[in-house]
């Protein structure tokens, strides 16, 4: 057995056990490693310290549950692994920089730590060939478009470290884009109606920061007037094609994944170089969507 599988049965022990006390002994002695080993193969792997990750596994699982008025907000901190009200208080505040209480009044989108799937860091695929891991189905492709393609919309800047799928809590404010994206989606001159939506990341303008771009398919030459324009340009792209189980798990869960297996792995173990920015391309962000893309374009 591989050392990442080893790790990876306890990542899949915590996940269901996750509401109940859970020792460093158990977890290395399923992965036949000392507590000492363990600990250093875990944080090696997973990028957390047991521990850390398992509060944060604890508190991603929680956030969901907030959802769910009818449950008492003490049954939910015991139920996810937490000894009082004001241990999960304190460590939810820490994480997400506002109190349960305060994100079941106003919920907004939050920045969880998502359950690794290591296989995606060890395995390589050819292209046209699916891989199918933890509920998601992923192929790499090329793709070639003979004319630019226009898109409209909004731009926000953020530091890197707060870059969701990176490993960071908090407010998911790209959601939050999104969200101010399609509240004035209508108003876009030139925004075809029935175009494919399109999210990029590229470099920032201050060190330390990258821009993501929020937006949909506009008519060519059309003015966008004070709303932004990306365009991806005529030529050959790398594409990886995913889908999960719904548009949630696609968002939340998928997309971080296929970005890790794309630029940490596929990528490196084929020696492309590709140019600085990654487009994520969805048919729309209907509740309906269950799959999407990631463009990039090799130099």
């Amino acid at each position: 057995m591989h050392a990442w599988e080893q790790i990876q049965k306890t990542v899949d022990y915590i996940e269901e056990h996750i509401s109940e006390e859970i020792k460093i002994e158990t977890l290395a002695q399923l992965a036949s490693l000392s507590q000492f080993y363990y600990q250093r193969l875990f944080c090696r792997l997973v990028k957390k310290p047991v521990n850390e990750y398992i509060k944060l596994r604890r508190l991603a699982r929680a956030s969901e549950a907030l959802f769910n008025r009818e449950e008492k907000i003490l049954d939910i901190a015991l139920d996810f692994g937490f000894s009082s009200h004001e241990i999960f208080t304190r460590n939810f505040k820490s994480a997400f920089g506002m109190t349960p209480e305060e994100f079941r009044s106003k919920p907004v989108r939050l920045n969880n730590y998502v359950k690794p799937q290591l296989l995606l860091n060890y395995t390589l695929v050819d292209e046209n060939v699916p891989l199918i891991t933890d509920g998601i189905i992923l192929e790499i492709t090329r793709k070639r478009i003979t004319a630019p393609q226009y898109f409209a919309g909004l731009t926000a800047e953020e530091p890197i470290e707060q870059m969701p799928g990176g490993g960071g809590t908090g407010i998911d404010t790209l959601g939050a884009l999104w969200d101010s994206f399609h509240a004035a989606k209508a108003g876009i001159p030139g925004i075809q109606p029935d175009g494919a939506e399109l999210g990029v990341t590229f470099p920032g303008t201050r060190e330390g920061c990258y821009r993501y771009f929020a937006g949909a398919e506009a008519v060519p030459g059309s003015d966008s007037g004070d709303f932004t324009d990306w365009v991806l340009r005529e030529g050959e792209y790398i594409v990886c094609h995913f889908e999960a189980e719904d548009f949630e798990h696609l968002v939340m869960d998928a997309v971080y994944k296929a970005h890790r297996y794309l630029f940490e792995t596929w990528l490196p173990n084929h020696s492309m170089n590709v140019s600085p920015f990654a487009a994520e391309r969805y048919s729309s962000h209907s509740p309906d969507t269950t799959s999407m893309e990631i463009w990039v374009k090799p130099v």
